[in-house]
């Protein structure tokens, strides 16, 4: 909004120029989440204890963790708040990317909402049911990647880029939309199961996103995209602005989230973070490096399928203590402080492993 309402006025006012730029519009779009979340967090606690919408633990999981019962939970809508809101007043809303990453966010939003809504407010355990939650996400992945192979601005978006390896893309064709589903529904899994942990969840989604961030920037950049060998998407820099409202709400919500944690971002913040990682990384044609930059999403997604395939096929033995990944370091001794910033330190270890593919092709 601000880039339509002041960026003309630099016509008369040289101050206003400084509109154009999209370092200067991400890094107030990450003040503003952050603020949205400094100013709104107590009451929403607040707010969300009056009505008593509070945590409900899986009698299967690890029993300390009963004490959370009770913690405010769906905190997740002011982290959504925390991401739409900058990115409306800071982004250019005519941009294409823009659009679709808000779209993205909104909708897996709405399908954690609900499913949180089920859980807490009509105390149905299981939510909402799993092939309606997998139709919602395949939904989205099947309207954007149906949208980028009819092509945005009438030229179609295929592609995908191949870390580490010069000058390498792999063209799908139609079948990009069946890669786009498999990401979108991937990542927002992933970063739901990885939330079971204070802090863990949101800590990792601010490092993959900053990730995104800088290399939203550099793809929409012609100087930077030709000199690092990167494919160059015009306007998809505008993602910048985009990405460092998540980095900034996500931090915002980590101040209340972290341990001992006064609220949950409950399904509504996680698959929300989930898909809109997967939207971004689509994007921008960074896929397969989301494998990297998302490492650890991914570890814990494929600690969930590992355990299941080991117990079905040994008759019941465990492959892990108990599974996600986190869990079962947490009953071989750590504290719940020390899996989260452990498991932190090895995705800023993945995520400059990831950022440096760039010098690598």
């Amino acid at each position: 909004m601000f880039y339509h309402l002041l960026y003309p006025l630099a016509e008369h006012w040289a101050v206003f120029n400084v509109f154009k730029y999209i370092t200067f519009r991400a890094s107030y779009a990450t003040v503003t989440a952050l603020l949205i979340c400094f100013i709104f967090g107590d009451w929403m606690i607040r707010r969300l204890e009056k009505l008593q919408i509070g945590e409900s633990i899986r009698a299967e999981g690890p029993q300390h963790h009963k004490a959370k019962a009770g913690t405010p939970t769906m905190g997740g809508a002011l982290v959504l708040a925390a991401i739409i809101v900058p990115t409306l007043l800071w982004g250019d809303l005519s941009n294409r990317y823009v659009q679709l990453a808000v779209i993205g966010t909104a909708w897996m939003g709405m399908i954690g909402f609900i499913d949180d809504y089920l859980k807490v407010v009509k105390k149905r355990p299981k939510g909402m049911i799993g092939r309606f939650k997998l139709a919602g996400q395949v939904g989205w992945g099947l309207a954007l990647g149906t949208t980028l192979v009819l092509g945005l601005a009438g030229e179609p978006l295929t592609v995908t880029s191949v870390p580490f390896l010069k000058n390498t893309v792999i063209n799908w064709g139609w079948l990009y939309v069946p890669l786009v589903i498999l990401v979108v529904t991937g990542t927002s899994n992933a970063v739901n199961l990885s939330d079971g942990l204070d802090g863990l969840a949101i800590g990792l989604s601010v490092l993959a996103f900053g990730g995104y961030a800088v290399l939203s920037y550099l793809t929409g950049h012609a100087v930077f995209a030709d000199y690092l060998n990167l494919l160059f998407i015009p306007q998809s820099g505008e993602l910048t602005v985009y990405c460092a409202s998540v980095v900034g709400a996500g931090i915002g919500f980590l101040w209340f989230n972290a341990h001992p944690a006064r609220i949950f971002m409950g399904d509504t913040g996680s698959l929300a973070l989930g898909g809109a990682l997967g939207t971004v990384a689509i994007l921008v044609k960074k896929e397969l490096l989301l494998v990297v930059i998302g490492g650890m999403f991914v570890i814990e997604a494929m600690s969930v399928m590992a355990q299941v395939t080991w117990f079905k096929r040994t008759g019941g033995k465990r492959l892990f203590r108990m599974a996600p990944l986190h869990h079962h370091f947490e009953l071989g001794g750590w504290s719940e402080t020390q899996v989260v910033v452990r498991f932190w330190i090895v995705g800023i270890l993945m995520l400059l492993l990831g950022m440096s593919s760039i010098k690598l092709q």
